[in-house]
């Protein structure tokens, strides 16, 4: 591995390293960078590089002082089981080339703090021998976990058989980054634990730089729909029931634009395009759109599975939205969006309760008339960017207990 440029271990500038394990979908990639853009942009002092698993981090733009090293990728498989991206290549090599390069990039940048997403001892536990040696060195370690994780009866024996309530001393702060409105993702553990988590809120995302060049499809010029499930791994039901309400019912008021994601099924995306083509006039699609935020904030409304990053970006620019959440292998999706309509955040459709193309052609016609998020005031809700920077310049202060207000701006 490289050592980041400028950044060997040597002056006086925070280092922040930033751990995404990637093993499916943008959800984890899109989150760290949104983080470590905001905390050099709030510190300039502080450099950051995220150590990810994605296979698409390079079509991503970071923020100067933020740079991203790579690791071996690895996928989920439908059964929640993994597997290497590169199917001759054993997992079990991949993981140890993975550590390996986590290894080496903690002993060249030497960072002040580390932040790992959601997994505790990272895949497989890649990333315990690094957690070993940075506590050893002083180097404050954070968990950061997205608002929900699964359901609580799934979630407290899966940390059990990974070690990551045991890897739990190591960590110096819980960072989750949403509200305890929505959820409290460690509450069925025991009170040590389920006490320790600092509600930062949701991550609020900005529009990023417009790029040269940059084209839209011609339905974004008027008032339209933006269907996106997120990196379309998993995304097919969504688009489906999309699609054939469009082909059932002619009279939906606005088009809808599909965004299929890149890891949607060639062949199935192949499909989809045949039926489009079909009532083009009222749906298009794309495949991938890396500064899709932008089309986020033309879009009348947004369909979505609930995903949190997605779900950020329906708060941030005050969308609204139709949530389609999936439910396996995880419940994640399925009770953030039950959460947020309880709320009045957003409407939901679960498919347990039927995918009739009437159902969903319904919800469509009243998108329009729905009340956006804003009508709804959640204390702290879209802090979370201004809390994380916060709490790193109060984990790297000479005198950290001089910040210790901090931990009161955190959402109540």
């Amino acid at each position: 591995m490289r050592t980041p440029a400028g950044q060997d271990g040597s002056g006086t500038s925070c280092r922040v390293l930033i751990y995404s394990h990637d093993t499916f979908g943008l959800g984890h990639l899109r989150r760290s960078r949104a983080i470590a853009n905001a905390i050099v942009g709030a510190n300039r002092d502080v450099r950051a590089v995220i150590v990810s698993g994605s296979p698409v981090i390079d079509r991503f733009a970071f923020a100067e002082g933020v740079e991203a090293v790579r690791v071996p990728p690895v996928t989920k498989l439908p059964d929640g089981d993994y597997a290497s991206l590169d199917p001759g290549v054993p997992l079990e090599r991949v993981v140890a080339e993975r550590t390996a390069i986590i290894a080496r990039t903690v002993d060249a940048f030497r960072p002040h703090v580390m932040i790992v997403d959601k997994e505790p001892t990272g895949f497989h536990g890649e990333i315990l021998p690094a957690l070993e040696r940075l506590s050893e060195r002083g180097c404050k370690l954070v968990l950061g976990l997205r608002d929900v994780l699964d359901d609580p009866e799934r979630l407290v024996p899966e940390w059990e058989r990974k070690g990551a309530t045991g890897a739990m001393r190591f960590y110096d702060e819980v960072w989750v980054y949403g509200v305890p409105r929505i959820h409290r993702p460690l509450e069925a553990f025991a009170p040590g634990l389920a006490d320790r988590p600092i509600y930062t809120g949701y991550l609020r995302r900005a529009l990023p730089e417009l790029r040269p060049g940059r084209s839209e499809p011609a339905v974004t010029d008027k008032p339209f729909i933006l269907v996106t499930p997120g990196g379309g791994g998993d995304g097919a039901a969504l688009i489906d029931w999309v699609i054939a309400a469009y082909e059932a019912d002619p009279g939906i008021p606005l088009p809808a634009l599909v965004a299929f994601g890149p890891f949607l099924d060639a062949g199935t995306r192949t499909g989809f395009l045949d039926r489009i083509a079909k009532i083009s006039e009222r749906i298009a699609a794309i495949t991938f759109d890396s500064e899709i935020e932008l089309l986020m904030r033309k879009a009348e409304g947004i369909v979505a599975m609930g995903g949190y990053n997605t779900f950020c970006e329906i708060l941030s620019f005050d969308k609204r939205a139709i949530l389609v959440p999936r439910t396996r292998p995880r419940r994640e999706q399925e009770i953030r969006a039950v959460a947020a309509q309880a709320l009045g955040l957003a409407r939901v459709l679960l498919e347990a309760e039927g995918r009739a193309p009437a159902r969903m052609a319904a919800a469509l016609r009243a998108l329009p008339a729905q009340s956006p998020p804003s009508k709804v005031v959640v204390p702290g809700l879209l802090d979370g960017l201004d809390v994380i920077a916060a709490r790193v310049r109060a984990l790297t202060a000479p005198d950290a207990e001089a910040f210790s207000d901090l931990r009161r701006r955190a959402c109540p």
